[in-house]
């Protein structure tokens, strides 16, 4: 294990040399653009199945880990009346909040492999140097502005076709709330947005360090390289 680590470290240290030399031989045959395709490929592999796993059917309903709760005074409402037992609207609300979410994520992967190719040289340099998920954090962190913005229209087109604001609507003149629809809508839309996200890069990351971590997880050539 030490000598994996030794390696690793090694093989980091040669990466950072001048760009000059991204094609030429380091250890092993290790390039620094092999360092670079290989982030790429991991953060596609894991951005995939991520995406997948949480497009499924209660992908995120059926999960207590990225479950998307009702934000603020929806949250706050629909605990209040669930210990009356008449919390059914609300209910209704957030699980076809959840289910909305699940319906974007073939958008999401999209966005995500486009966050990837962008990935330079000096970036995957960092992020070998780095823990077992510095690769997601590095996505998250140069991406997620523009992630949230790009993933709002779809996540609004889905929330509006599930019916969650008209059950919303309705739930809300039940409670006498009417008036505050507008607000709430947008509230919705933005903390559904980013709890969508949340819910993404939490499965890349575990993703990223399943394929560090474990061999078989390892699917490509390049993969092997980098990170055997």
């Amino acid at each position: 294990m030490k000598n994996h680590i030794d390696r690793r470290v090694f093989v980091a240290a040669l990466l950072a040399a001048t760009p000059a030399f991204a094609q030429r031989p380091l250890l092993d045959g290790l390039t620094q653009g092999d360092a670079s395709r290989g982030i790429k490929d991991a953060l596609s592999l894991a951005s995939m199945n991520a995406t997948n796993r949480l497009a499924q059917p209660n992908g995120f309903w059926g999960n207590a880990q990225v479950r998307i709760p009702l934000p603020g005074i929806l949250g706050q409402s629909q605990r209040t009346l669930g210990r009356m037992g008449m919390s059914a609207p609300l209910d209704r609300l957030q699980e076809n909040l959840n289910h909305a979410a699940e319906s974007v994520m073939p958008q999401a992967a999209g966005l995500f492999n486009t966050a990837v190719r962008n990935i330079t040289i000096a970036d995957a340099i960092d992020i070998v140097r780095g823990g077992d998920d510095s690769a997601t954090r590095y996505l998250r962190g140069s991406t997620e502005t523009r992630l949230t913005s790009l993933l709002k229209p779809p996540m609004t087109r889905a929330l509006t076709e599930s019916g969650a604001f008209t059950i919303m609507r309705s739930a809300l003149r039940e409670v006498g709330l009417a008036s505050m629809t507008t607000d709430l809508r947008r509230d919705v839309i933005n903390f559904s947005t980013a709890k969508a996200l949340d819910g993404c890069f939490h499965f890349i990351a575990e993703e990223e360090r399943a394929i560090r971590r474990d061999p078989w997880r390892r699917t490509t050539d390049i993969l092997r390289r980098v990170f055997g």
